[in-house]
């Protein structure tokens, strides 16, 4: 049975641990978590411990949180004698004396199919760029961003209505059939790693509150997926008669394509929706939440605060989410 270190600090990996602690129980063992220092949440920014943490205390397990990774840290790791270390939304990055300290390795559940989206928001770049597909790969950790040679991918369909929350749910789920594919395989020696295809490597970066902008000029079909990848966080915003309307999920009407409005100018509604000129296409705003408000669909939200037809919606630049090379770091 192999001995497994947990690292990760998010919610996400909940069902992966889980097994773990279940029927995967049969292949490794937890027998250590790392994770995040506890941290101020909410509106009253109370000390609370992230979900792995309280999963960890609810199994009977050491928990080490350092606010840095270093000699001590590599130390307690080594007491702990594990044969792997699985990470998932770590949150600190990892030198290779840590990386190399289990006896095979370190292994990173990356959520998109790699090499596409290396970095910080995989799940949210993917929804927001339109794509159908996207996956979770198990890879050995590298000292290069999610430059490692790869185990499996277990694949997810990212629905037309799904925002960043859905898909990350059921990438949450997708670890558990890779795990209990690979894990077997790598305790008996018999796992292969292929190495990323170089030529086809794009990044994301972290994501920021200034994101969530929408410049109507741009085709219905890329504000509508920007609007769902960016759902729930940083969420999108637009400001209808003088107020910050947030807006919830959007797709694409093509009822009206023949009756084209101008971009960020409202045609009227629908049943389902708000509907937007764009620069392609009529965007409808299927979701929206006034300040102070609920998140409601359309016909409610409009039915408590109407929005005339003609009225126009003001465009701001959006900065783009993915790029051949890695982001610059932000300063800090």
């Amino acid at each position: 049975m192999l001995r497994i270190v947990f690292m990760g600090s998010d919610a996400i990996a909940r069902p992966a641990l889980d097994w773990l602690a279940g029927e995967g129980g049969r292949i490794g063992q937890v027998v250590g978590v790392f994770t995040q220092p506890d941290r101020p949440v909410g509106r009253g920014q109370q000390i609370r411990s992230n979900d792995i943490k309280v999963w960890a205390q609810a199994h009977d397990l050491p928990v080490f949180q350092p606010e840095k990774v270093g000699e001590t840290e590599r130390q307690q790791l080594a007491d702990l004698k594990p044969d792997l270390t699985l990470v998932m939304a770590y949150g600190h990055i990892l030198k290779q004396d840590m990386i190399d300290t289990p006896r095979l390795g370190t292994l990173n559940l990356h959520t998109s199919i790699l090499p596409k989206y290396r970095g910080a928001s995989p799940i949210q770049t993917a929804t927001a760029c339109g794509d159908r597909e996207t996956g979770v790969t198990l890879m050995r950790m590298v000292r290069q961003l999610d430059a490692g040679p790869v185990a499996e991918v277990e694949r997810v369909v990212i629905a037309p209505h799904d925002t960043a929350a859905e898909v990350e749910a059921k990438l949450a789920l997708a670890c558990v059939p890779l795990l209990a594919r690979c894990l077997p395989r790598l305790a008996a020696g018999t796992q292969p790693f292929t190495a990323q295809d170089e030529g086809q490597v794009t990044f994301c970066r972290k994501l920021e509150k200034t994101d969530g902008v929408l410049d109507f000029t741009q085709p219905a079909a890329m504000l509508a997926a920007r609007i769902n990848g960016l759902m729930p966080w940083p969420g999108c915003a637009v400001e209808i008669n003088g107020q910050a309307v947030k807006l919830g999920l959007a797709d694409v009407c093509s009822l009206l394509d023949d009756k084209p409005a101008g971009p960020g100018v409202v045609a009227g509604a629908d049943a389902e929706g708000l509907l937007v000129g764009t620069g392609q296409g009529i965007l409808r705003l299927r979701k929206l939440q006034r300040p102070g408000g609920k998140m409601l669909p359309a016909p409610e939200f409009l039915r408590g605060w109407p929005v005339a037809a003609g009225t126009c919606l003001p465009s701001q630049p959006m900065s783009p989410l993915v790029a051949k090379a890695p982001f610059p770091r932000a300063k800090t």
